[in-house]
C-alpha cells in the first residue's frame, strides 16, 4: 500500500485523502505527509465528507457504519479511542476496509478521574471497598492502582478467571461494596451483554450509602431507573458518560454529586497517545516503519501536599470540571440544546497533565511517598 490512491480516470493516482475528527491533537502533524488532512467536527461528519476520501480517522462521537461509508473509496478507519461500540466492525470487515483503534490510550486518565471523585466525594475511600465491574485496559489499571495503595478490591469480569486478577467475585457480590465504578465496554448481545446492566433491579441492590462511577459507557446504567430511584440521593452517583449522548437528562445532572461531558480520559497525554496509536497502525498498513516521533520534554512541575488527596486535587480537581458543566447546561437557552453545549463542553475542554508531570515534597512522609510513587508523581 502506498500514500497515493487509484484514480479512476485513466488509471492516474492520486494523493491520498485523509478525512479526520478535528479533536484528534497531532492530526496534522502525524498524518499530512501521507496525504491531504481535512478536519470536521466528529459528531458532524457525513458520507458527503467521505465521497473521495480514502482514510476516515475518528473519535468516538462519530458512528461508523454502512450509511456512513457505502459507497465511499475509504480503506482505512482509525478510532483514537479504547472502546469500538461506535463501530460497526462487521461491516468494515465485510468490506474489506482495514481498522485500528487504541486500546489503554487513555486508562491513565481515567485512572486519575476516578481517583480524583474519590477524593472529592469520600475523605475515607482508602479504608473502604471498592468495587469494580469491567477489568480491562481501564477497569484493571485502576485496579492494579488501587491495590498497590492496599485498597480492599472486589472485582467482576466474568471473561476473566483468578490468574489474571486475585479479587474476582460474582455480580450480586460486587454490589455490596462501598464504591462502584464501572468500566466495561457496550455489548448488546454476546454471553454477558452489559446493556443496562445496571437495571432497576442490580440497582436496588447497590449499598445504600454508597458512590457509583460510571466512567465507561453510558447505556450500561439504566439513566432513567437511576433518576427514580436515587431521588432522596441515597447514593453519591459520578457520572461521566450518559445515556442519549449529547442530549443528557438535565434532571440527572441536577441529582447526581458529580457530573462531566464524556472527559474522564481526556488529558493531553491519552488524546495524544489515542492518536499516535492510530498513526502507527497506519503506517503498518502502508507497509512502512513509522517516523521516530519525539516526546515531549515536560518538565516536572513541583508542588507541596501533606495527603494524597491533597496531591490529587492540587493536580486535578474533578468538582471543578462538574461546575463548568452545570453552568453550561443548567443554564439552557430556549435556542440552545443540552446537545450543543454538552460537545462544546468536550471540544473546548482544557487539556490536563497526567500525574507523571508532577513532582510532590513529602518532607520526609514515607508512607505518603509511598503511595505517590504508587500513582505515577515524582516524589521528592
Amino acid at each position: 500500500m502506498r500514500a497515493t490512491a487509484e484514480c479512476p480516470e485513466g488509471g492516474l493516482e492520486k494523493p491520498m485523502k485523509i478525512v479526520a475528527d478535528d479533536n484528534m491533537p497531532l492530526v496534522r502533524e502525524l498524518f499530512s505527509p501521507y496525504g491531504e488532512v481535512v478536519t470536521w467536527p466528529g459528531r458532524e461528519l457525513k458520507a458527503a465528507h467521505l465521497r473521495d476520501a480514502d482514510v476516515l480517522l475518528v473519535r468516538s462521537v462519530t458512528p461508523v457504519n454502512a450509511a456512513l461509508l457505502k459507497g465511499s473509496p475509504v480503506q482505512f478507519v482509525g478510532s483514537a479511542t479504547i472502546g469500538v461500540d461506535h463501530v460497526d466492525t462487521d461491516y468494515l470487515v465485510s468490506g474489506g476496509i482495514q481498522f485500528a483503534n487504541a486500546p489503554g490510550c487513555n486508562a491513565n486518565a481515567v485512572v486519575q478521574y476516578v481517583l480524583s471523585a474519590l477524593c472529592h466525594l469520600r475523605p475515607g475511600w482508602l479504608g473502604e471497598t471498592v468495587g469494580i465491574i469491567g477489568c480491562g485496559n481501564v477497569g484493571g489499571r485502576l485496579y492494579r492502582s488501587l491495590r498497590a495503595l492496599d485498597v480492599d478490591c472486589r472485582c467482576y469480569d466474568p471473561f476473566l478467571n483468578a490468574s489474571a486478577n486475585g479479587n474476582l467475585t460474582d455480580f450480586e457480590r460486587v454490589l455490596e461494596a462501598d464504591i462502584l465504578c464501572l468500566h466495561t465496554p457496550l455489548t448488546v448481545d454476546g454471553p454477558h451483554p452489559t446493556h443496562h446492566l445496571l437495571d432497576e433491579a442490580a440497582l436496588m441492590r447497590f449499598t445504600p450509602g454508597g458512590l457509583l462511577l460510571n466512567a465507561g459507557r453510558g447505556l450500561v446504567v439504566d439513566n432513567t431507573a437511576l433518576l427514580r430511584l436515587n431521588r432522596d440521593q441515597q447514593w453519591q452517583v459520578v457520572l461521566d458518560v450518559w445515556e442519549s449522548e449529547p442530549e443528557i437528562s438535565l434532571p440527572l445532572l441536577d441529582q447526581v454529586a458529580i457530573g462531566t461531558p464524556h472527559i474522564a480520559g481526556y488529558s493531553e497525554d491519552g488524546k495524544i497517545n489515542g492518536t499516535r496509536m492510530v498513526f502507527e497502525a497506519f503506517c503498518q498498513w502502508l507497509g512502512q516503519p513509522p517516523p521516530v516521533v519525539s516526546g515531549r520534554d515536560e518538565p516536572v512541575r513541583w508542588l507541596h501536599a501533606g495527603s494524597l488527596s491533597e496531591a490529587v486535587l492540587n493536580v486535578y480537581d474533578v468538582a471543578k470540571d462538574d461546575r463548568h458543566m452545570r453552568e453550561s447546561l443548567l443554564s439552557i437557552r430556549a435556542e440552545d440544546t443540552p446537545g450543543t453545549r454538552f460537545d462544546q463542553l468536550r471540544k473546548t475542554y482544557p487539556g490536563r497533565l497526567e500525574f507523571q508531570h508532577f513532582g510532590i515534597k513529602v518532607d520526609g512522609d514515607e508512607s505518603l511517598a509511598r503511595q505517590l510513587t504508587a500513582l505515577g508523581f515524582t516524589v521528592g
